[in-house]
């Protein structure tokens, strides 16, 4: 067993804890980048103007009338940048737009105000002169237009081609499904200040610290050692301040520059999601081959990528859902082409899962609609196609215990009485004319690393002071997610400390440079190996100091819970006398930690390597109740088995899964982004704008009995303490959500098609409205044409059916 993932004796990690600022998120106490405006005085307030127009030229912006408005200090535009007039890593971004703009909602120019309201009184009175361009709002009519930008790679393993001819039967189909707000609770924010010496200091609500560090300093023109920022805590990230603040961050430190002030930028709810990026929604074309024991046998298929109007991370995120795109199943022979659409509307951007959802619903789509043709239970036929040992990926990776896939699944199988249960649906099925029930179960094998290698590192600084109490500052940011629980963990147990005596400072970039963004499912992995390392720097110092008063070789030496001993030695310390004794010694009690994954290495001209240090496993069985007559559903039981590895933190863990799930369960039944198409002068404004418009999981979504287990002998061999990661895996576990709400469609039509029922098209997200639909055509032919068509006046008519004007 490796040292990175042997536990000692006696372990914090592995044990229960709650958040570490839960009580204060609770009671209000936990401060975030918006609370920190009061402790400063003559904070300026930002506001943009926003584009009206979808894509247009810029002939004119009037900025004299702001100026007008009481209150209003300073009109930031284009020309105010004195560096790189750029907010992205691909250089396709301006952060402010000279003669062009590019979607609906884009900010133009911003107002400082002494107050918000005057702010947005500037923004109001500025006046912008646009000559209109034609737009391309939809990835269809990107596609159409061939309209993309960035890399188009492809994967291609053993022979597609051949192996179609040699099929017993051959599918081929489209699926399109659509994007996600990440509605985070606590919206974009940061807030900058400038002291004496120049030294712009910016709080941030932001996943990637150092990113945001490199795009103030570049716009600004200096060194990135003249900018500091620090993110205290974000109110949710899920991918979406993993790219996006890093502008806001730029302007706020601008405004502070330009004006002497500090400056808070935060974005209401409704600027937000009309500024900010997306997941990225898909088209996917797919031709597929089975044998006639329905093992999978070749697979071709397009993915593009709704990218909208510039690159910011759509290139990794289709390359991860190509690599993703073969789920748990293998796949021998197999090409995939990616595409990235180009259109005016936000830049979508990184999302719990980056890609790999969308490859991976690409393939349980197909499966979910291929099954009945093939005369299998869509359980029966995912199960028949697993990964087993020996097998490699599209790309070439080995896939290493792909046992536990099997053992995940036959564990729900057996401990959700799934068998059982089914039996009981169909008896009820039976018996129900207009309310249908199903189950279904899908897997996840979910790659955790960065796509590009290099971000596979992570730092830390821990300092012991002379009391014995431990600091630790490392790069990773907390979102909600836990992480900082776990590095405590990580670090008491290192150091063999009871949990009390550690404390973490705010993640900052002039303590721990040069770190990657807390995305990937990678915060742990990155960051407690880090920790780890500086705990063990210390330890091993501490070690010698310990001895010599125990009077016993070095190695004996350990430190549990605060008590120093040695095998040979019968005399104890403790860690504070420990600590003392060093410090008179002039022992250093400081360390700067590092960590990198290893074993990594990836081709992406080629798209071939061992991009992941290991792959996460998961089940998930769901159950849904259909009512025929609107499509509305009940989830009325999930049953989820998921590998984690061993668990540093086994509430924490459960909380993630738990949460993973629900949010994905969003994205495939209820989330529905609607862009306007038409070719009004509102073409191109995002529609639903609002929690009013734009409908998240509540607590009547959450499932009525939710039963969450944790994969036993999961131990993973070179990770932190032999865990795993669990931010982005649990999402995918929600395809069987999807995948029950299939069923149970195909329940309605069973008495016409047979045993497994029709084979059922099912939009994404499957809202209520689009499960209406996907009954009505397994009942009627004729409404079966009309609502595939998309004209659901003639499926209503078709029916007897009226459609309210």
């Amino acid at each position: 067993m490796s040292q990175l993932s042997q536990r000692p004796t006696d372990p914090i990690v592995g044990e229960s804890h709650h958040h570490e600022s839960a009580f204060g998120h609770v009671t209000g106490a936990a401060l975030y980048t918006d609370d920190l405006v009061g402790r400063l005085a003559g904070v300026l307030h930002a506001y943009p103007v926003q584009s009206t127009q979808a894509h247009a030229k810029l002939n004119s912006v009037d900025i004299a009338p702001a100026y007008e408005v009481p209150g209003v200090i300073r009109v930031i535009t284009a020309a105010d940048i004195p560096g790189v007039n750029d907010q992205g890593v691909k250089h396709d971004e301006p952060m402010l737009p000279v003669d062009e703009v590019m979607f609906f909602g884009q900010p133009i120019v911003w107002i400082l105000g002494n107050d918000l309201e005057a702010a947005k009184a500037g923004a109001a009175a500025v006046t912008v002169d646009y000559e209109p361009l034609p737009s391309l709002v939809s990835v269809r009519d990107a596609i159409e237009a061939e309209s993309f930008h960035g890399i188009q790679p492809v994967i291609d393993k053993g022979d597609a081609t051949g192996a179609f001819a040699d099929a017993a039967h051959v599918f081929e189909g489209e699926f399109e499904f659509a994007g996600q707000e990440h509605f985070y609770l606590e919206t974009q924010a940061s807030l900058a200040q400038v002291d004496e010496s120049g030294q712009i200091f910016v709080q941030c609500s932001t996943q990637h610290p150092t990113e945001t560090q490199d795009i103030v300093s570049h716009v600004l023109g200096v060194p990135a050692h003249e900018v500091t920022v620090q993110c205290l805590r974000m109110g949710g990230g899920f991918g979406g301040k993993e790219m996006q603040p890093h502008g806001y961050a730029a302007l706020a430190a601008l405004g502070a520059k330009l004006t002497g002030r500090p400056v808070r930028l935060r974005l209401n709810r409704t600027l937000d999601i009309t500024m900010t990026g997306k997941r990225h929604g898909f088209h996917s074309s797919w031709k597929i081959g089975f044998t006639a024991e329905g093992k999978i046998l070749a697979l071709d298929a397009t993915l593009t990528a709704d990218g909208g109007w510039s690159l910011d991370l759509s290139e990794p995120v289709l390359t991860r859902a190509m690599c993703h795109i073969d789920n748990a199943y293998w796949v021998p022979n197999i090409r995939v082409a990616g595409r990235i659409a180009k259109c005016n509307k936000t830049s979508q951007t990184a999302f719990r899962g980056f890609g790999g959802p969308q490859g991976m619903l690409v393939m349980e789509d197909i499966l979910g609609r291929v099954a009945p043709k093939l005369g299998l239970s869509a359980r029966e036929l995912r199960r028949r196609n697993f990964y087993s040992a020996g097998q490699d990926t599209p790309y070439y990776q080995p896939v290493r215990h792909p046992e536990r896939m099997e053992a995940a699944w036959d564990q729900v199988v057996s401990t959700a009485e799934v068998e059982a249960r089914e039996a009981e649906i169909d008896q009820f099925n039976a018996g129900s004319e207009n309310v249908k029930r199903a189950i279904a179960l899908t897997p996840v094998k979910f790659g955790i690393s960065f796509n590009l290698t290099a971000f596979n590192q992570g730092g830390a600084l821990v300092l012991v002071y002379k009391d014995g109490s431990v600091l630790v500052t490392h790069g990773g940011t907390e979102m909600g997610q836990g992480l900082h629980m776990k590095m405590l963990q990580v670090a008491a147990t290192t150091l063999g400390v009871p949990l009390s005596t550690v404390r973490l400072a705010p993640t900052r970039t002039d303590k721990v440079p040069n770190t990657s963004a807390t995305a990937a499912s990678s915060g742990t992995d990155l960051n407690g190996g880090a920790v780890k390392d500086a705990c063990e720097q210390i330890l091993g110092r501490l070690t010698q100091v310990a001895a010599g008063i125990l009077g016993a070789p070095a190695h004996e030496v350990s430190v549990t819970r605060g008590i120093v001993s040695a095998l040979s030695s019968k005399k104890t310390i403790t860690w504070e006398e420990l600590i003392n004794a060093a410090y008179f010694q002039r022992i250093q009690l400081s360390a700067s930690g590092f960590y990198r994954t290893e074993g990594l290495h990836w081709d992406l001209s080629i798209m071939t390597g061992e991009p992941f240090k290991y792959f996460a496993y998961g089940v998930a069985a769901s159950e849904v109740e259909v009512n025929r007559f609107d499509g509305s559903y009940r989830l009325r039981r999930v049953d989820i088995v998921h590998d984690v590895g061993d668990s540093l933190s086994p509430l924490i863990d459960l909380g993630q899964i738990e949460g993973g799930f629900v949010q994905g369960a969003g994205w495939l039944t209820l989330e529905d982004l609607r862009w306007d198409e038409s070719d009004k002068p509102s073409r191109g404004r995002l529609a639903t704008q609002a929690a009013s418009t734009y409908k998240i999981p509540s607590f009547s979504e959450a499932p009525e009995v939710f039963n969450v287990s944790l994969l036993d002998k999961a131990h993973e061999e070179g990770a932190v303490y032999g865990s795993k990661a669990v931010g982005e895996p649990p999402l995918m576990l929600a395809f069987s959500v999807r995948e029950a709400l299939r069923n149970a469609v195909a329940a309605f039509g069973s008495e016409t098609f047979g045993a497994h029922g029709p084979s059922v098209e099912l939009a994404s997200p499957a809202t209520p409205e689009a499960v209406f639909w996907a009954i009505e055509s397994v009942r009627s032919p004729v409404i079966s044409d009309a609502a595939a068509s998309g004209d659901a006046v003639a499926a209503t008519a078709a029916e007897g059916l009226s459609v309210p004007s």
